[in-house]
Protein backbone atom coordinates (compact mmCIF):
# COMPACT_ATOMS: atom_id res chain seq x y z
CA UNK A 1 0.00 0.00 0.00
CA UNK A 2 2.59 2.38 0.52
CA UNK A 3 3.75 2.58 -2.83
CA UNK A 4 0.12 3.72 -3.34
CA UNK A 5 0.09 6.51 -0.88
CA UNK A 6 0.33 10.05 -1.94
CA UNK A 7 3.69 12.27 -2.17
CA UNK A 8 2.81 14.10 0.71
CA UNK A 9 3.48 11.15 3.00
CA UNK A 10 4.66 8.28 0.91
CA UNK A 11 8.59 8.67 2.72
CA UNK A 12 7.29 10.28 5.55
CA UNK A 13 7.31 8.74 9.01
CA UNK A 14 4.20 10.81 10.82
CA UNK A 15 2.05 13.35 8.74
CA UNK A 16 3.31 17.00 8.10
CA UNK A 17 1.90 20.10 7.77
CA UNK A 18 1.59 19.55 3.94
CA UNK A 19 -1.29 16.69 4.82
CA UNK A 20 -4.75 18.02 3.53
CA UNK A 21 -6.03 16.50 6.80
CA UNK A 22 -5.46 18.17 10.25
CA UNK A 23 -2.32 17.01 12.44
CA UNK A 24 -3.45 18.83 15.87
CA UNK A 25 -6.86 17.94 16.41
CA UNK A 26 -9.21 14.94 15.42
CA UNK A 27 -11.44 15.58 12.21
CA UNK A 28 -14.62 13.44 10.38
CA UNK A 29 -14.39 10.93 7.73
CA UNK A 30 -16.86 13.62 6.03
CA UNK A 31 -14.17 16.45 6.30
CA UNK A 32 -11.25 13.81 5.12
CA UNK A 33 -13.53 12.78 1.94
CA UNK A 34 -13.81 16.69 1.41
CA UNK A 35 -9.99 17.76 0.84
CA UNK A 36 -9.58 14.25 -1.32
CA UNK A 37 -9.36 11.81 1.45
CA UNK A 38 -11.54 9.06 0.33
CA UNK A 39 -12.54 5.57 2.27
CA UNK A 40 -9.14 3.37 0.45
CA UNK A 41 -6.52 6.09 1.08
CA UNK A 42 -8.06 6.66 4.70
CA UNK A 43 -7.60 3.04 5.29
CA UNK A 44 -4.23 2.89 3.96
CA UNK A 45 -3.43 5.96 6.57
CA UNK A 46 -4.54 3.86 9.25
CA UNK A 47 -2.72 0.96 8.21
CA UNK A 48 0.67 2.74 7.69
CA UNK A 49 0.02 4.40 11.28
CA UNK A 50 -0.25 7.33 10.14
CA UNK A 51 -4.07 8.25 11.05
CA UNK A 52 -5.63 5.99 14.17
CA UNK A 53 -9.97 6.26 14.53
CA UNK A 54 -10.98 7.29 17.72
CA UNK A 55 -14.85 7.32 17.11
CA UNK A 56 -16.78 5.85 14.13
CA UNK A 57 -16.33 8.54 11.36
CA UNK A 58 -13.69 10.37 13.66
CA UNK A 59 -9.59 10.18 13.02
CA UNK A 60 -6.98 11.62 14.37
CA UNK A 61 -3.15 12.38 13.57
CA UNK A 62 -1.16 9.20 15.19
CA UNK A 63 1.18 11.72 16.66
CA UNK A 64 -1.75 13.34 18.54
CA UNK A 65 -1.58 12.02 22.12
CA UNK A 66 -4.56 10.78 24.25
CA UNK A 67 -6.49 13.27 26.62
CA UNK A 68 -9.45 14.38 27.95
CA UNK A 69 -9.52 17.58 25.55
CA UNK A 70 -8.93 15.15 22.54
CA UNK A 71 -11.80 12.69 23.58
CA UNK A 72 -13.89 15.46 24.06
CA UNK A 73 -13.04 17.41 20.98
CA UNK A 74 -13.90 14.18 19.09
CA UNK A 75 -17.13 13.65 20.72
CA UNK A 76 -18.21 16.97 20.11
CA UNK A 77 -17.64 16.63 16.50
CA UNK A 78 -20.37 14.14 16.29
CA UNK A 79 -22.76 14.48 19.04
CA UNK A 80 -25.37 17.56 19.09
CA UNK A 81 -25.08 20.07 21.92
CA UNK A 82 -28.40 19.05 23.74
CA UNK A 83 -27.49 15.02 23.49
CA UNK A 84 -25.86 13.66 26.73
CA UNK A 85 -23.12 11.17 26.30
CA UNK A 86 -23.68 8.22 28.92
CA UNK A 87 -22.81 4.95 29.54
CA UNK A 88 -19.44 3.16 27.83
CA UNK A 89 -19.22 6.63 25.74
CA UNK A 90 -19.06 8.47 28.84
CA UNK A 91 -16.77 6.06 30.70
CA UNK A 92 -14.23 6.41 27.83
CA UNK A 93 -14.58 10.32 28.35
CA UNK A 94 -13.68 9.94 31.95
CA UNK A 95 -10.81 7.81 30.94
CA UNK A 96 -12.17 4.47 32.28
CA UNK A 97 -12.01 1.49 29.92
CA UNK A 98 -15.00 0.07 29.55
CA UNK A 99 -15.32 -1.10 25.73
CA UNK A 100 -15.88 -3.98 24.13
CA UNK A 101 -13.56 -7.24 24.44
CA UNK A 102 -14.20 -8.41 20.70
CA UNK A 103 -11.40 -6.71 19.70
CA UNK A 104 -8.01 -4.77 21.34
CA UNK A 105 -8.38 -1.70 19.17
CA UNK A 106 -12.49 -1.38 19.78
CA UNK A 107 -13.54 2.15 19.40
CA UNK A 108 -16.50 3.13 21.82
CA UNK A 109 -20.22 3.45 20.59
CA UNK A 110 -21.76 6.25 20.21
CA UNK A 111 -23.98 6.53 23.24
CA UNK A 112 -25.88 9.54 23.10
CA UNK A 113 -29.09 10.24 25.47
CA UNK A 114 -31.47 12.89 25.90
CA UNK A 115 -33.26 14.54 28.88
CA UNK A 116 -35.85 15.99 26.88
CA UNK A 117 -37.44 13.51 24.60
CA UNK A 118 -35.77 13.86 21.34
CA UNK A 119 -33.21 11.26 20.14
CA UNK A 120 -30.58 10.90 17.41
CA UNK A 121 -31.95 8.67 14.84
CA UNK A 122 -28.63 7.01 13.07
CA UNK A 123 -27.39 3.52 12.87
CA UNK A 124 -24.06 4.18 14.25
CA UNK A 125 -25.77 5.67 17.47
CA UNK A 126 -27.42 4.59 20.26
CA UNK A 127 -30.12 7.03 21.67
CA UNK A 128 -32.92 7.41 23.61
CA UNK A 129 -34.16 9.11 26.31
CA UNK A 130 -33.14 8.73 30.12
CA UNK A 131 -34.27 10.26 33.31
CA UNK A 132 -31.19 12.01 34.54
CA UNK A 133 -31.34 14.95 37.25
CA UNK A 134 -29.27 17.98 36.99
CA UNK A 135 -26.48 16.86 39.77
CA UNK A 136 -25.85 13.11 36.97
CA UNK A 137 -24.35 15.36 34.23
CA UNK A 138 -21.20 17.52 34.46
CA UNK A 139 -20.05 19.64 31.28
CA UNK A 140 -16.69 19.02 30.00
CA UNK A 141 -15.21 21.44 27.91
CA UNK A 142 -18.91 22.36 26.61
CA UNK A 143 -20.37 18.24 26.40
CA UNK A 144 -22.68 17.22 28.50
CA UNK A 145 -21.57 13.81 30.05
CA UNK A 146 -22.71 12.13 32.66
CA UNK A 147 -20.92 12.27 36.20
CA UNK A 148 -18.21 9.47 36.77
CA UNK A 149 -20.78 8.34 39.94
CA UNK A 150 -24.25 8.18 37.52
CA UNK A 151 -22.06 6.23 34.91
CA UNK A 152 -20.79 4.09 37.23
CA UNK A 153 -24.09 3.29 38.63
CA UNK A 154 -25.48 2.86 34.86
CA UNK A 155 -22.84 0.65 33.24
CA UNK A 156 -23.05 -1.69 37.38
CA UNK A 157 -26.60 -1.86 36.01
CA UNK A 158 -26.87 -2.58 32.31
CA UNK A 159 -23.72 -4.36 31.21
CA UNK A 160 -23.25 -8.03 31.77
CA UNK A 161 -21.66 -8.87 34.92
CA UNK A 162 -18.05 -9.72 33.97
CA UNK A 163 -18.00 -6.37 32.13
CA UNK A 164 -19.95 -4.71 35.12
CA UNK A 165 -17.64 -5.33 37.74
CA UNK A 166 -14.74 -3.83 35.33
CA UNK A 167 -16.33 -0.53 35.06
CA UNK A 168 -17.10 -0.54 38.87
CA UNK A 169 -13.39 -0.96 39.36
CA UNK A 170 -12.41 1.78 36.71
CA UNK A 171 -14.53 3.91 38.17
CA UNK A 172 -13.01 3.58 42.01
CA UNK A 173 -9.67 3.51 40.07
CA UNK A 174 -10.80 7.08 38.71
CA UNK A 175 -11.47 8.18 42.44
CA UNK A 176 -15.58 7.55 43.07
CA UNK A 177 -15.61 6.35 46.49
CA UNK A 178 -17.05 3.18 46.68
CA UNK A 179 -19.30 3.88 50.12
CA UNK A 180 -20.81 7.00 47.59
CA UNK A 181 -21.02 4.52 45.07
CA UNK A 182 -22.69 2.37 47.42
CA UNK A 183 -25.44 4.87 48.64
CA UNK A 184 -26.52 6.16 45.20
CA UNK A 185 -27.20 2.34 44.34
CA UNK A 186 -29.85 2.93 46.40
CA UNK A 187 -31.57 5.74 44.17
CA UNK A 188 -32.19 3.21 41.32
CA UNK A 189 -34.66 1.07 43.75
CA UNK A 190 -37.12 -0.47 40.80
CA UNK A 191 -34.67 0.73 37.74
CA UNK A 192 -33.02 -2.52 35.58
CA UNK A 193 -30.50 -4.36 36.96
CA UNK A 194 -30.36 -2.80 40.23
CA UNK A 195 -29.62 -6.14 42.49
CA UNK A 196 -26.76 -6.30 40.32
CA UNK A 197 -25.55 -3.26 40.99
CA UNK A 198 -25.97 -3.24 44.90
CA UNK A 199 -24.71 -7.00 44.86
CA UNK A 200 -21.36 -5.97 42.49
CA UNK A 201 -20.37 -2.62 44.00
CA UNK A 202 -19.46 -4.08 47.72
CA UNK A 203 -16.64 -6.90 45.31
CA UNK A 204 -15.27 -3.33 43.55
CA UNK A 205 -11.34 -3.17 43.60
CA UNK A 206 -9.95 -0.02 42.94
CA UNK A 207 -6.60 -2.55 42.11
CA UNK A 208 -7.48 -4.55 39.28
CA UNK A 209 -6.17 -3.06 36.57
CA UNK A 210 -8.18 -4.11 33.63
CA UNK A 211 -11.59 -5.91 32.90
CA UNK A 212 -10.71 -9.18 32.68
CA UNK A 213 -8.90 -8.74 36.13
CA UNK A 214 -11.66 -7.90 37.54
CA UNK A 215 -14.16 -10.44 35.56
CA UNK A 216 -11.26 -13.11 36.95
CA UNK A 217 -11.82 -12.26 40.42
CA UNK A 218 -15.74 -12.04 39.67
CA UNK A 219 -15.62 -15.90 38.95
CA UNK A 220 -12.86 -16.39 41.99
CA UNK A 221 -15.62 -14.88 44.27
CA UNK A 222 -18.75 -16.89 42.26
CA UNK A 223 -16.76 -20.06 42.83
CA UNK A 224 -17.05 -19.83 47.02
CA UNK A 225 -13.01 -19.22 47.67
CA UNK A 226 -11.95 -17.11 50.28
CA UNK A 227 -11.55 -13.41 49.44
CA UNK A 228 -8.65 -12.74 47.10
CA UNK A 229 -5.84 -9.91 47.59
CA UNK A 230 -5.08 -8.35 44.11
CA UNK A 231 -1.35 -7.41 43.01
CA UNK A 232 0.56 -9.41 45.30
CA UNK A 233 4.29 -8.52 45.02
CA UNK A 234 6.57 -11.67 45.13
CA UNK A 235 9.93 -10.62 45.96
CA UNK A 236 13.50 -12.19 45.11
CA UNK A 237 15.19 -11.25 48.21
CA UNK A 238 14.81 -7.27 48.86
CA UNK A 239 14.03 -7.04 45.28
CA UNK A 240 10.29 -6.54 43.87
CA UNK A 241 10.09 -9.50 40.79
CA UNK A 242 6.36 -10.38 40.07
CA UNK A 243 3.13 -8.76 40.84
CA UNK A 244 0.27 -11.51 40.67
CA UNK A 245 -2.74 -10.24 39.40
CA UNK A 246 -5.29 -12.04 42.13
CA UNK A 247 -4.49 -14.78 44.84
CA UNK A 248 -4.73 -15.80 48.57
CA UNK A 249 -1.17 -15.46 50.21
CA UNK A 250 -2.49 -17.64 53.32
CA UNK A 251 -2.09 -20.99 50.70
CA UNK A 252 0.21 -19.33 47.50
CA UNK A 253 -2.51 -20.09 45.25
CA UNK A 254 -2.38 -17.42 42.38
CA UNK A 255 -4.54 -16.55 38.85
CA UNK A 256 -3.05 -15.15 36.30
CA UNK A 257 -4.73 -13.20 33.48
CA UNK A 258 -2.53 -13.40 29.90
CA UNK A 259 -4.04 -11.38 27.70
CA UNK A 260 -3.24 -10.95 23.96
CA UNK A 261 -1.97 -7.74 24.03
CA UNK A 262 1.13 -8.45 26.65
CA UNK A 263 1.69 -12.11 26.27
CA UNK A 264 1.83 -13.13 22.49
CA UNK A 265 4.21 -15.87 21.45
CA UNK A 266 7.14 -13.19 21.83
CA UNK A 267 6.69 -13.47 25.37
CA UNK A 268 5.83 -17.32 25.52
CA UNK A 269 9.31 -18.09 26.91
CA UNK A 270 9.54 -15.44 29.67
CA UNK A 271 6.31 -16.00 30.50
CA UNK A 272 6.80 -19.65 31.70
CA UNK A 273 10.18 -18.53 33.08
CA UNK A 274 8.44 -16.07 35.57
CA UNK A 275 5.37 -19.39 36.56
CA UNK A 276 8.31 -21.76 37.17
CA UNK A 277 10.35 -18.52 38.84
CA UNK A 278 7.30 -18.31 41.17
CA UNK A 279 6.35 -22.21 41.88
CA UNK A 280 10.04 -22.43 43.04
CA UNK A 281 8.58 -19.62 45.73
CA UNK A 282 6.12 -22.24 46.56
CA UNK A 283 3.42 -20.67 44.81
CA UNK A 284 0.79 -22.83 42.30
CA UNK A 285 -0.06 -20.45 39.56
CA UNK A 286 -2.58 -21.58 37.51
CA UNK A 287 -3.20 -19.05 33.82
CA UNK A 288 -6.08 -18.00 32.34
CA UNK A 289 -6.83 -16.52 28.91
CA UNK A 290 -10.02 -14.86 27.47
CA UNK A 291 -11.81 -17.59 26.60
CA UNK A 292 -11.38 -19.36 30.02
CA UNK A 293 -12.87 -15.65 31.36
CA UNK A 294 -15.69 -14.82 29.31
CA UNK A 295 -15.94 -18.30 26.83
CA UNK A 296 -17.41 -21.76 28.09
CA UNK A 297 -14.64 -22.98 29.86
CA UNK A 298 -15.60 -23.56 33.43
CA UNK A 299 -12.78 -20.48 34.92
CA UNK A 300 -14.99 -21.00 38.47
CA UNK A 301 -14.02 -24.70 38.58
CA UNK A 302 -10.31 -24.41 37.76
CA UNK A 303 -10.03 -21.46 40.47
CA UNK A 304 -11.48 -24.59 43.43
CA UNK A 305 -9.45 -27.21 41.80
CA UNK A 306 -6.36 -24.68 41.89
CA UNK A 307 -7.07 -23.15 45.29
CA UNK A 308 -7.96 -26.71 46.42
CA UNK A 309 -4.47 -28.12 45.24
CA UNK A 310 -2.47 -25.59 47.18
CA UNK A 311 -4.25 -26.04 50.10
CA UNK A 312 -3.79 -29.76 50.20
CA UNK A 313 -0.22 -29.08 50.03
CA UNK A 314 0.23 -27.07 52.83
CA UNK A 315 -1.98 -29.75 54.29
CA UNK A 316 0.52 -32.63 53.50
CA UNK A 317 3.58 -30.84 54.21
CA UNK A 318 1.97 -30.66 58.04
CA UNK A 319 2.05 -27.17 57.82
CA UNK A 320 -1.26 -25.89 60.62
CA UNK A 321 -3.53 -24.17 57.76
CA UNK A 322 -4.69 -20.51 58.58
CA UNK A 323 -6.59 -17.61 57.06
CA UNK A 324 -9.37 -18.74 55.37
CA UNK A 325 -11.40 -15.78 55.66
CA UNK A 326 -11.77 -11.97 53.95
Amino acid sequence: MSDRLPAWCRDAVLLGEDAPVPIDRPFTAAYAESVGVGPRLRRGLVEQGFLRPMLRGVLVATQVPDSLRLRVAAVHLVVPEHAVVVDRLAAWVHGVDALPRNTIQEMPSLDVFSRTGSRMRRDSVRSGVRDLTASDVCTVDGLQVTTPLRTACDLGRLLWRYDALGAIDGFLRLGVAQDELLREAERFKGFRGVVQLRTLVPLGDPKAESQPESALRLHWHEAGLPWPQTQIWVHDGDVPRFRIDLGHEGTRYGAEYFGEEWHGEDRQEHDESQIRWLEDQDWIIDVFLKHHVYGLDPAGLRLRQGFQRARSRWGLRGTTYVDLGR
